[in-house]
């Protein structure tokens, strides 16, 4: 007997809607991911535009949201559990109710203001119309993934719609650099990586508080995908509050100024700032201006990877053209999605350029960016990206360092000639037990101490501040000690001669050293570049800041031997290295991207903050200047004979001015001497192709189209160079197993020389 099921018209309706729906799944939207501008007006904003109105009046009302975003910020630095709330890594933005990011913090990172819309515009055209989820007063949505919109992955956001008078009037966010987040390694920021799910958790925009109510079912997920569940329910509470508090002072504003004149301000704001940023593009002379710098290095092994930058300025348009960067890589971390390689170039504009412009979307609206799909800097959604940060870094040094050259002749400056900032995250990644038995990761807020660049008129500042942060904090060490189970043997101690020299230095870099005490088990990881390579260049005949790697003393207990020989401890790592004063240690050096390492308790690690760019020649520097520099502890004698070419009693410093000058000219004949005509330099300098012993992957001279990379095989490396689009996928293969293979060819040899009777 067949029994026959009748379906009611709406369950029929339901499984129409289910059989119709043919996305798989909703991956990044590169409609969304490629447009960096703010969207033209609504006819309803033409309509309100139209009407008259108080530019000052609109000008209160936009300080009253800056002021309310800087509560916010202030409240998630004073309450946040992660080190990069305490430290500032975080801001508060205002937006459209179309998703134009139109306000953030004044503190915190300004590389946020390019990249904090996609997400909105994200659930704007996903979320909104879709009646499993919707948009309702009283919803929050969290969301980490850089491919979604974001600077990298550490950074969780926390994004409120704002309702007024059941109208969807704007949206308010929140941003914490939370740090740790399930990835590969302890901290967030994986220089290992070997594949995008190594990254840790990659949260599309999604909705975590329903009309008011915490979805505790996410929240488990969430704290069981990572290292410290306590931390992610706490950071979650803070961003939320902190973006209810923007949310009630909007609405609060909008009940005193009216709707319209909220409306008008958000928009007036994005449209001033785009008059205003043509305007000073149109004040620059015409023509593209270039330079090609590179990195050293994938954070696992030593490469050179280009970084070409053209900047063409027409009228009041921009274009910046990165074409011909390095290729992504499939299994190495370094890859910065589109949208986070523009924050890099937008924080060389609203940090240095132009930083008295308020901070939004729309100072990018008079600018283009040409990339070749595949690169480092736009990279497919496959690729890892957990340490973005070295692509993004490079994209802010190199726009940063033609700044200064487009803008020198411009009678009217809005930011100083500057060299380079330094722009590596000098610091260490730690995990493990603390001394409260707590399983733990995060990051040092050592890298906030990033040399400053030189100026046309002064010396950098030492150890200043991080680029993308002017008000970042380090914390402070006895603090931290509470927290986590290793002491800072050198703290902060500004190193001898970590200076790129100049006219005009620039600021210094401190040392640091690192040991673990008292757990059972801990280690650390460093995420940066610049060991073999410099991080940044000078300007005008500045010099670059200086190379430095990574030192480890291991298979020793610096704590035993403080209590029974202290004197053999030197507070400089340099001495310690070179002296080798611990017998029976193992001494080392690494590159700058050392993979999470378990450490013994007492190892020490130790590292340098860069410089900032030097300016101008050497040989123009005041003397004085140098010998201060000298008696402070900065300069070495020899750097200053040798390099600046100073002749002083180093007895009593007191300079001998003839016999400077006379070093000084003689110095300059022999460089008359080593000059050649450039057309010679050039038959000389100028190849076909890189050099045959060093991995190059990048274009080389002025063809920006074919792309050079080695390719690993079966049969081992291949050089190759093609177009980017006909690249094959770049995987290199794990250093440890070529440390292996190369060791057991070793033994190999070895046995066969030991079986035919040899020596």
């Amino acid at each position: 007997m067949t029994t026959v099921y009748e379906t009611s018209a709406a369950d029929q309706a339901r499984v129409d809607r289910f059989l119709a729906e043919a996305t798989m799944f909703l991956g990044p939207d590169p409609e969304i991911m490629r447009d960096h501008k703010s969207a033209p007006r609504t006819p309803a904003e033409e309509e309100l535009m139209a009407r008259e109105w108080d530019a000052n009046e609109l000008d209160r009302v936009r300080k009253r949201i800056v002021s309310g975003l800087d509560e916010a910020y202030e409240m998630m630095a004073q309450t946040g559990a992660a080190p990069g709330a305490k430290w500032g890594d975080l801001t508060s933005a205002v937006y459209s109710a179309g998703g134009d990011l139109v306000h953030i913090s004044t503190g915190g990172v300004l590389a946020f203001a390019s990249v904090l819309h996609y997400p909105v515009r994200f659930i704007n055209k996903y979320w909104i119309g879709d009646p499993s989820v919707g948009v309702h007063d009283g919803d929050a949505f969290i969301h980490n993934d850089a491919r979604y919109g974001n600077i990298h992955n550490t950074d969780q956001s926390i994004i409120l719609p704002v309702f007024y008078e059941d109208e969807l009037i704007a949206w308010v966010a929140t941003v914490v650099h939370e740090g740790e987040n399930g990835a590969k390694e302890p901290g967030g920021m994986p220089s290992s990586s070997e594949s995008a799910f190594d990254d840790g958790l990659r949260m599309s925009p999604f909705k975590i508080i329903e009309k008011g109510e915490l979805r505790r079912d996410l929240l488990t997920f969430l704290q069981n995908s990572v290292r410290e569940p306590a931390l992610q329910y706490q950071d979650l509470k803070v961003k939320y509050y902190a973006a209810q508090r923007i949310k009630e002072r909007v609405v609060g504003l909008i009940d005193e100024v009216g709707r319209d004149a909220f409306l008008v301000s958000l928009r007036r704001s994005l449209e001033d700032v785009e008059a205003e940023a043509r305007r000073r593009i149109s004040a620059i002379p015409d023509g593209t201006y270039r330079v090609n710098y590179f990195g050293d290095g994938t954070l696992r092994e030593n490469v050179m990877l280009k970084y070409p930058c053209a900047i063409t300025i027409r009228g009041d348009d921009m274009t910046i053209d990165w074409r011909g960067s390095a290729p992504q890589f499939l299994n190495r971390a370094f890859n910065a999605n589109l949208g986070s390689a523009k924050c890099g170039m937008n924080q060389g504009i609203l940090g240095f350029l132009w930083p008295d412009l308020p901070r939004g979307i729309s100072i990018m609206n008079s600018i283009e960016v040409l990339t070749h799909p595949g690169s480092c800097v736009d990279p497919s959604d496959e690729a890892p990206v957990g340490q973005s940060l070295q692509s993004i870094f490079k994209t802010f040094g190199i726009v940063q360092a033609l700044f200064p050259k487009m803008t020198f002749s411009c009678p009217e400056k809005f930011g100083s000639i500057i060299a380079p900032w330094f722009n590596q995250i000098n610091t260490f990644l730690f995990g493990g037990v603390n001394q409260h038995g707590q399983f733990l990761g995060n990051v040092c807020a050592d890298l906030n101490g990033m040399g400053g660049g030189a100026r046309a008129y002064r010396d950098g500042e030492p150890a200043m501040a991080p680029f993308f942060a002017a008000m970042a904090d380090l914390g402070e060490q006895e603090i931290i000690e509470e927290d986590v189970p290793f002491l800072q043997l050198i703290s902060k101690r500004i190193k001898r001669d970590n200076q790129a020299f100049g006219k005009y230095r620039g600021g210094m870099g401190y040392e640091i050293a690192v040991a673990a005490k008292g757990t059972p088990m801990w280690g650390f990881a460093t995420v940066s570049s610049g060991s073999k390579f410099p991080a940044v260049p000078g300007l005008f005949g500045g010099y670059g800041c200086p190379t430095i790697p990574l030192a480890k003393i291991k298979g020793t207990n610096v704590f035993e031997t403080l209590r029974e020989r202290p004197e053999l401890f030197e507070f400089d790592y340099e001495r310690l290295m070179n002296e080798r004063p611990f017998p029976d240690a193992h001494y080392s050096t690494h590159h700058l991207g050392m993979g999470f390492e378990l450490a013994a308790e007492g190892e020490m690690y130790m590292i340098c903050q860069g410089s900032g760019g030097g300016y101008g020649d050497v040989l123009e520097r005041d003397p004085a200047a140098v010998v201060a520099d000298v008696e402070a502890g900065y300069l070495s004698v020899g750097q200053a004979e040798n390099v600046y070419r100073v002749v002083f009693d180093s007895e009593t410093l007191a300079v001998d001015e003839e016999a400077t000058a006379a070093a000084r000219a003689d110095e300059r004949e022999a460089r008359r001497r080593r000059s050649r005509p450039y057309a010679e330099f050039v038959a000389d300098w100028v190849t076909d192709e890189p050099p045959a012993n060093v991995p190059y992957y990048g274009s080389w001279g002025p063809d920006n189209e074919r792309i050079w990379a080695t390719v690993w095989g079966a049969k081992g490396p291949v050089r190759l160079a093609a177009p980017m689009a006909e690249l094959p996928p770049l995987l290199l293969p794990d250093p440890r197993e070529i440390e292996v293979l190369t060791l057991r060819a070793e033994l190999e040899a070895a046995r066969a020389q030991l079986q035919g009777g040899g020596e």
